[in-house]
C-alpha cells in the first residue's frame, strides 16, 4: 500500500519542478528541457502530432523540429505525490491565442532529481 501521499515537502518539490520545466518551454531551452526527462528506453511522451518512445527519441524531436509556440498560462494545476519517489502533474493550460492544452506527467525521484518518466499533451477543446 501507498504510504505518504501528498507530502506537503514533496508536493513543493514536484510542483516546482514542473515550474522550471514549462519556463524552459517558455524559453525555447531545449537542452534544459531534454534534462528534464529521464535518460531510459521507457520514458515515453505523447504529443498533439507525435508519439516518442525512448529518451533519444524525446531528446531528438526537442533539438530537431520543436519550436516553442506562443506563451501560456496555468489555468489549473493538480500535483500527487505518491510516497517520496513518484508522482503526477495534470495541467491545464490558456494561451494567448489558439485552443487550451492539456498536460499530464508522472515524475520519478532519481539520483540526479526529479525527472519526466511520462509525459502526454493533447488540446482541449472545452
Amino acid at each position: 500500500m501507498i504510504e505518504n501521499i501528498n507530502n506537503p515537502e514533496v508536493v513543493e518539490e514536484v510542483r516546482l519542478a514542473f515550474l522550471a520545466y514549462n519556463a524552459a518551454i517558455e524559453r525555447g531551452d531545449t537542452e534544459a528541457l531534454n534534462g528534464f526527462f529521464w535518460q531510459s528506453p521507457k520514458t515515453t511522451r505523447f504529443g498533439p502530432a507525435e508519439h516518442l518512445y525512448g529518451y533519444d527519441q524525446i531528446s531528438a524531436f526537442r533539438s530537431g523540429t520543436w519550436k516553442p509556440g506562443p506563451p501560456r498560462q496555468i489555468e489549473h494545476l493538480v500535483v500527487t505525490a505518491l510516497g517520496t519517489d513518484v508522482a503526477s502533474t495534470m495541467a491545464v493550460f490558456r494561451g494567448e491565442t489558439g485552443p487550451r492544452t492539456r498536460q499530464s506527467q508522472v515524475w520519478g525521484r532519481m539520483p540526479e532529481g526529479w525527472r519526466i518518466v511520462g509525459a502526454h499533451v493533447s488540446l482541449y477543446h472545452g
